[in-house]
Order: C-alpha cells, then sequence, then structure tokens
C-alpha cells in the first residue's frame, strides 16, 4: 500500500497516474504479469511508447519490473507493486488528527497455538524444524519474518498510545498473509479470523497458498516449492463498522471494542472449526511481495 499525501515528493506517483495509456497497464497488469512486448500487442502500441509508460509507473512506485531470460531472449516482465493508494488531505482546521504507528515484526508474538504444517524463519536461515511447534517458543522467533501453521493462532500485543483527552478515530490494521497448505496449492481456501481485544472483527478466505513464481522479496536460498507471497489485507476498524480492503467486513465498531490501558491485543488465527481450514501464512520484511511487517495504526482527534 502507498500512503502519500500533498507533499511534493508525491509528484512522480500523481504524474504515473494521469495517463489513460497508464491507467489501461494497471488494468491489465490487476490480473496477471506481463512483459512489455505483450502489453504492448494488448494496447495496440509500439513497445518504445509502452517503455515509456512503464518507466513512469515504476517511478511512480505503482509497478515493478525485473529481466527475465525465457525462449533464448531476455523479457522485461511487469507486475503491480502495490494493490491500494491511500491519500491524505489537509484536515478541517481547529481538529488536529494524529496518527501513531507501530510496525510489530512477524516473530513478536506474544502468544500462540500452532498445528503443523508449521514452521518460521528468518531471511538468513529456517529456525528449528519444519513441523516442529516447540520452536515458536525458540528465542530466536523474535527475528522471524515468516511463519505458518495448519490451525491454531498467533497473538500481539501492541502498546496503546491513545491518551486521555484525545478521541480514537480509527484503527487500521495491515499484513500480507496468505494460506498454508503443505508445499504450494493455488487452491487452498482457508478462513482466516482476526480479533482484537478478544473482540472477532470478521474473518477473509484467503483463495491459496501461493507459489507459482517467486515472492519479490523472497530471500534467494529459500526453497521454491513452499510459501512464497500471499496478499496484503488492510483491516479499518470506524465508527461505522470494520472493513477490509474498503468493503465491509462485520458491523463492529470501535465502541464495541473493549480499550485496555496499555496495550491492544491482536489475534490472527485459523479455528479447528471454521469451513475452510486451510491455515495461516505472514509475510514479513524480506519476504512475500510487500517489505512491511504487521502495521498498526491508530488514528486521533484532539481540539487544538
Amino acid at each position: 500500500m502507498i500512503s502519500a499525501n500533498l507533499d511534493r515528493k508525491w509528484l512522480p506517483l500523481y504524474e504515473a497516474l494521469a495517463s489513460d495509456v497508464r491507467l489501461r497497464i494497471l488494468e491489465l497488469l490487476s490480473g496477471q504479469s506481463m512483459n512489455v512486448k505483450e502489453l504492448a500487442a494488448a494496447l495496440g502500441l509500439s513497445s518504445a511508447i509502452v517503455t515509456m509508460h512503464t518507466k513512469k509507473l515504476e517511478k511512480g512506485g505503482l509497478i515493478q519490473t525485473k529481466l527475465v531470460r525465457k525462449g533464448g531472449g531476455t523479457h522485461k516482465i511487469c507486475s503491480l507493486a502495490v494493490s491500494r493508494i491511500e491519500l491524505d488531505l489537509p484536515k478541517p482546521q481547529g481538529v488536529k488528527r494524529e496518527c501513531q504507528e507501530v510496525s510489530v515484526p512477524v516473530g513478536h508474538y506474544t502468544d500462540f497455538e500452532v498445528h503443523p504444517t508449521c514452521g518460521l524463519a528468518t531471511t538468513e536461515r529456517s529456525i528449528g524444524q519444519f513441523d516442529d511447534p516447540r520452536y515458536f517458543m525458540e528465542p530466536e522467533r523474535m527475528h522471524a519474518q515468516i511463519l505458518w501453521f495448519g490451525k491454531g493462532f498467533v497473538e500481539y500485543r501492541i502498546p496503546n498510545y491513545v491518551l486521555p483527552g484525545q478521541t480514537l478515530t480509527e484503527i487500521e490494521i495491515s499484513f500480507e498473509i496468505g494460506s498454508e497448505a503443505p508445499g504450494v496449492q493455488a487452491d487452498w481456501p482457508s478462513d482466516i479470523h482476526f480479533y482484537l481485544n478478544d473482540t472477532l472483527l470478521g474473518y477473509w478466505t484467503s483463495p491459496g497458498d501461493s507459489g507459482e513464481g517467486r515472492g519479490r522479496l523472497t530471500p534467494s536460498w529459500w526453497m521454491e516449492m513452499v510459501n512464497q507471497y500471499g496478499w496484503l489485507k488492510v483491516i479499518r476498524i470506524t465508527a461505522d463498522g470494520t472493513f477490509i480492503d474498503g468493503q465491509r467486513l462485520s458491523d463492529v465498531t470501535l465502541e464495541d471494542i473493549v480499550m485496555l490501558r496499555n496495550d491492544w491485543q491482536l489475534r490472527l488465527a485459523v479455528p479447528g472449526d471454521a469451513e475452510h481450514v486451510g491455515g495461516l501464512t505472514i509475510y514479513g520484511e524480506g519476504f512475500g511481495n510487500y517489505n512491511q511487517s504487521i502495521l498498526f495504526r491508530t488514528y486521533r482527534s484532539s481540539g487544538v
């Protein structure tokens, strides 16, 4: 996700979006990766013109490209770099809206119950043996940037920085997640449940455990036929309900969540009695397609 504002550093992003051709390229890439020649054929344009447009999209942070040897030649493969853009406009005078962001590494869970298949790894090596839940207690797990399990949960505790006199207006949580199949399996649905302070926010059904091509950030030592990348999901809790990627997830509002004094308790789970028990993989920095940990943001307002 790109979180932009009116800072002039975002001009390349806005320029990249200010073109019908470039918007059509983004539409074409929404379902698959394509090389410049394929994009040119789909758009009815020359490869040189399409190359110019892809350079602007890449400069704006909207797509990513890589050179791939295929069929005796070198191809420039283009794919989407983000799935969402957020634009913060100036707020009305008299009300100050503050955002506090906490980046929580994947391995910094405070409680767990996991069942095989399961495992975790840093960007440099695996931690212990796969499919042995005992290694989820290994001290090195604090450095983990990927973890997976067949069913169960992991829970994170995040400091609560809302101060007296401030009004909480929104909570935003984002992470890259997917299913967990033995090996990889594109068609492997999993009902991933989200809890905040023991309140069920709802669940999202992951379509599968992706492994068709390597994750953009996946370390070179990581095996081919295991978890590669997931989906960047953004959950927002407001006074009107809870939303995932802009779609209503549930009617749970901020008022429904009991605010603890010192922290927030975030739980990601795949219950054993869910309709689709397809496990969970969480990707952190250095794995998958999005170079971020679990991001927890609170938005507060106060009179000025």
